[in-house]
């Protein structure tokens, strides 16, 4: 009769190797590399709005306008420059394709930084 080790370890060994030929070879026809064409990626859409922001003293204005054909989602953010003046996220603005949208924010004394962020629309 065999050693049950020996006989262990040669069951153990069988999946593993079996495994570490079959890997390779699903990698290479998961790549298409068997078929001969090559697809690029899909390149995204352009989107997004292009936004000037203006500080004025305490005042911030942004004008985004959107020349893309899909929604941006736009939002203005305010950080003030006293402590005991509160910083502000604005209300998210929706801008249409082809539009111009004006947001607006300001702090009591003066402003640190304004920033407007993008996210696209949901379909």
């Amino acid at each position: 009769m065999r050693p049950t080790r020996r006989r262990t370890r040669l069951l153990l060994a069988v999946p593993v190797a079996v495994a570490a030929l079959a890997v390779p070879l699903g990698v290479h026809a998961a790549r298409g590399a068997d078929s001969g064409t090559e697809t690029a990626p899909p390149k995204p859409e352009p989107a997004g709005s292009e936004c000037r922001t203006t500080v004025e003293g305490s005042r911030v204005v942004a004008y985004c306008h959107n020349p893309y054909p899909s929604v941006d989602l736009v939002r203005l953010h305010t950080e003030c420059d006293r402590w005991w003046d509160v910083d502000a996220d604005g209300e998210v603005v929706a801008v249409e394709p082809g539009r111009t949208v004006r947001l607006e924010d300001r702090c009591w004394k003066e402003v640190t930084t304004a920033w407007v962020s993008h996210r696209p629309a949901p379909l």
